[in-house]
Order: C-alpha cells, then structure tokens, then sequence
C-alpha cells in the first residue's frame, strides 16, 4: 500500500541528460516514465517538476555576463521543453498527462491555476509544473516546495544520482557519510546540497517532509512511495 496519497517529484535537468550530459537521454526519460506510470497506478496522485540544466542553466550563463533575468527565463523555457518530452513518454504508456506552465504560453502547455492542478491529480493525471515558479531569481527546487505546498502534496521525492544527502559530496570523498534522517535546521546550518535554502525553509514552514533518493535505480520510486527506508529523509521530526 502507498505511504503517501499526493506526491510531487523533482528532477534535475540534468537527470534527463544521462551519460551524456547534455539534452534528453530516450533511455532514462523511458525508464522514469515507467516508474511514474507504474507508481501512478498505484493510487497514487502524482506531480513532477522538472529542471532544464540539461539544456540551459541561467544561473550559470549569468555568471558569464549574461542578463540575470534574460537568463532565467531562458531557463524556464528549458524546463518546459523537459515537461513536454516527459508528457509524451508516460502519455505512450497510456496514462494521462497534463503540462501546467508558470509563463503563459497556451498553444503548448495549460497554464498554472492551483484549483486546476489539483483537479486534473484528483482525475488521476500526471501534473508537469514546468517553468518554475514564473519569477526570475528562484530556483526549481524552490518551484517544487511551493507547488507542492500549494496542491497539498505529502511529500517532496527528491530524486538525484546519489542514494541521499551526505555530510560531503560522495563524488568525490569516499568519507563521506550518509544521513537515513536529517532535520530542517540541520541542513541549513551545515549548508548541505539538498534543496536550496529557500526550498528548504518553504518545506519548513510548511512541515512538509522531503525523501532524496537515487531515482537511477530502477524500482526505487516505488520503495520510497510504498515507505520502505530508502534515501534520506528530511523533515521536523528529528529535529528535536
């Protein structure tokens, strides 16, 4: 039986970009459609925000010289591009799907209206919150604690290519050690790479709990969804 009614996944861009680190991998954005498609069937209310690093990262070109803002919307639209590759990938596999856009742009994608995304979860639809939260300066982690919040999902699946946080980056220290569970505060104070800290305090806020885990491995969606212990959590109830 599902751990969680609602969920909301988030996905780097560049989780979609495999080995090749760059554009979309047909063989990893296959392998997450399934496992949506199969959590889905579960039972299982499902949303996904999706990040466009696999095609343009803002952040990165403006740190180039590029305009801040130009910059991050050049990201935005990456991750609409991500979300409709997603759509047609579980949209084959026969379940239905639905691209909800922060930017207007209704010839590709329906725009963001919090009582539609949660009716088209309650229908059973697959819901893509794609180009952020609309604003420049925000990050798609933070897009995913606020939409995550806003349809009242149970949880965040933070889905990465390591088996949860670390007191280092276990790419590339062999010491590092791995939190089963870890606070709010905790993450904050030690500057851990989990979400960025307004995604992190937004889920704080909001008492809303946050798994990271390794969604390259294949089943591990569904463990995490099912609550077996899985990657890390993070929530308030280790704070104390």
């Amino acid at each position: 039986m599902p751990r969680y009614r609602r969920i909301v996944l988030k996905l780097s861009g560049e989780i979609l970009a495999g080995p090749g680190g760059y554009g979309i991998d047909e063989k990893v954005i296959s392998s997450i459609a399934d496992e949506l498609v199969e959590v889905q069937k579960m039972g299982v209310e499902v949303g996904v925000c999706l990040g466009g690093g696999n095609i343009f990262r803002g952040l990165a070109a403006a740190s180039r010289g590029m305009d801040r803002v130009a910059a991050d919307y050049m990201g935005m639209l990456a991750t609409v591009i991500n979300s409709l590759a997603l759509q047609q990938y579980i949209e084959k596999r026969g379940v239905a799907t639905r691209v909800l856009s922060a930017i207007d742009m209704h010839r590709v994608a329906e725009s963001f209206i919090r009582r539609r995304a949660m009716r088209h979860l309650e229908k059973g639809r697959v819901v893509l919150f794609a180009a952020g939260t609309g604003n420049p300066y925000f990050t798609t982690d933070t897009a995913a604690a606020l939409r995550a919040v806003e349809v009242g999902a149970d949880v965040i699946l933070k889905g990465t290519r390591v088996d949860g946080v670390y007191d280092a980056d276990p790419e590339k220290s062999a010491a590092a050690q791995r939190f089963e569970r870890i606070g709010y505060l905790e993450v904050l104070q030690r500057g851990l790479k989990v979400m960025d800290a307004t995604a992190i305090s937004l889920c704080m806020d909001n008492r809303l709990p946050v798994v990271v885990f390794n969604v390259g491995v294949p089943g591990n969606l569904r463990r995490v969804v099912t609550g077996e212990p899985v990657g890390t959590q993070v929530g308030e109830m280790v704070d104390a």
